[in-house]
């Protein structure tokens, strides 16, 4: 394929089907090994995608994204043997059609690994230590069982007892939106002006995804109290990996125990057999640092920013 074939568009719900055929073709156990991750940043990241082919056939896609005026790219959702082809046609597309040096932030450590960049003079590549993926035992999460996770259970166990007949937990479906909507919108109200700035995009994140929940391959769960939504979360699958990615989770902090009532209900429900979870990166935010390391991880999925040394 020349690299002046390639057509960037900006991704769109109604091309997710298309390139879901590319993902879970080689091994990646980051947040972006499934297709709604980038979805839920494709407008703050100004996220266009093109499909790569070679010899007559479509064999990947390649990334194009925006950040305050800078070009950087994502590792290429391909199979394993087509790798290396893809990500040398984006580097080709990026020096000279758009003519700066090649960047990919998040690439997972696999990809690295299989590229072998750490050892190509043309990159530096650096781990991006505070954005790595927390990875948990998907049976350990759903019993909240053992010394460790005992504090958690306890809450779990006093949310259950104290709003006993009160509460509800299902399944989420597109016609619930306007439901989420309220309490997203209480949520991000009730954080106020003092926040994390990936809030606000996480929020237009959250209402993309369910304006247009019917193209995306998600899962999404919620609990009730007083007839009120109070939690929910979103989640989807990898099957390579046989690894449930939580993209979110958000509740009244105000009611005790909820937060550990709907992680383990979702998964006991809606992916009762995953053996990992991916439960994404604590964005270097001390306060997410803590709670994710409470649920005692079992490893990462590593991440690390490539940068072309021109």
């Amino acid at each position: 394929m020349n690299v002046e074939d390639i057509k960037f568009k900006r991704l769109e719900a109604k091309d997710i089907g298309e390139y879901k055929s590319f993902y879970g073709l080689r091994d990646n156990k980051t947040c972006d090994s499934v297709p709604i991750e980038s979805f839920i940043w494709k407008d703050y990241y100004q996220v266009q995608v093109a499909v790569v082919e070679k010899d007559g056939t479509d064999v990947g896609i390649i990334w194009q994204m925006c950040d305050e005026g800078k070009y950087y790219s994502a590792m290429p959702i391909c199979a394993t043997e087509h790798l290396s082809y893809c990500f040398e046609l984006s580097v080709e597309y990026f020096n000279k059609i758009l003519k700066v040096p090649y960047r990919i932030a998040l690439a997972d450590e696999e990809a690295v690994k299989e590229l072998k960049l750490e050892s190509d003079v043309r990159f530096t590549v650096k781990e991006q230590e505070e954005l790595k993926d927390y990875l948990y035992d998907g049976d350990a999460m759903r019993s909240l069982a053992g010394k460790k996770l005992h504090k958690k259970k306890n809450h779990y166990n006093k949310f259950i007892k104290e709003y006993e007949g009160r509460y509800i937990y299902r399944e989420l479906v597109c016609s619930d939106r306007d439901d989420v909507f309220r309490m997203l919108a209480k949520w991000r109200d009730d954080k106020g002006d003092e926040v994390e700035e990936h809030l606000d995009p996480e929020v237009m994140g959250v209402h993309e995804i369910l304006k247009n929940c019917r193209a995306l391959d998600i899962t999404m769960g919620g609990v009730y109290v007083d007839d009120v939504l109070e939690a929910f979360t979103v989640g989807s699958y990898n099957k390579r990996e046989d690894m449930a990615v939580i993209h979110i989770e958000k509740a009244n902090a105000n009611i005790n125990g909820i937060y550990q009532f709907i992680n383990k209900t979702f998964l006991c429900e809606e992916f009762p057999t995953a053996k990992l979870i991916n439960r994404e990166d604590d964005l270097g935010i001390e306060g997410l640092r803590r709670a994710k390391e409470s649920y005692m991880p079992i490893g990462y999925a590593r991440k690390y920013l490539v940068e072309q040394n021109l």
